[in-house]
């Protein structure tokens, strides 16, 4: 092939496709993708031993995080935190408290209003569920360095920002087509 000696046949590469050194953006992407895929099963896992469901946990994870900043935190918080209704909100409050891993008090200086509070059962339950993965977590930031978490928070947050991008025009086009579909 023209333009390609022996040394860049035996590696394999097209004369077209630039020579890098280190990681390609698709290794990159792939490694993204092996990383989500990794967290959804780590999920599910979560899920399946502490028997509840994906907007459990995250209001789960909601009043542990305002517990420990010292926040209380009200039904209507976590409504607009999870994005449901009201009423979704007192069946799964009502569920966890069922299951014993929240309590509602009374305000402390609203008393028309009750706040929900994630036991400390369900605090140890959490840790002992994640606190490992998350130490391991830790323990691969902490090796990096300013610099290195520099690249790493800027590549997070410009793929946070696409995803966000991409999810703002779907709703943009659902808007569009349903218009037009009135018209």
């Amino acid at each position: 092939m023209l333009g390609m000696g022996n040394d860049d046949r035996a590696r394999g590469s097209g004369y077209w496709y630039p020579e890098r050194d280190g990681a390609s953006t698709v290794d990159v992407l792939n490694l993204l993708r092996r990383y989500r895929a990794a967290e959804t099963r780590m999920r599910a896992r979560t899920r399946a031993s502490m028997e509840m469901g994906e907007t459990d946990l995250l209001a789960l994870r909601t009043m542990l995080a305002a517990q420990r900043r010292g926040e209380l935190v009200r039904q209507r918080d976590l409504a607009q935190v999870l994005g449901i209704t009201s009423a979704s909100v007192t069946v799964l409050v009502d569920r966890l408290e069922q299951s014993g891993h929240v309590e509602r008090k009374p305000h402390p200086t609203d008393r028309r209003s009750t706040i929900v509070v994630a036991t400390i059962e369900t605090d140890h339950e959490v840790r002992e569920t994640l606190g490992a993965m998350h130490q391991r977590m830790i323990a691969v930031v902490d090796d990096l360095t300013p610099a290195e978490l520099e690249v790493v928070a800027r590549f997070l947050s410009g793929m946070a920002a696409s995803v966000e991008e991409a999810s703002d025009l779907d709703a943009e086009l659902r808007d569009v087509i349903r218009d037009d579909a009135g018209d």
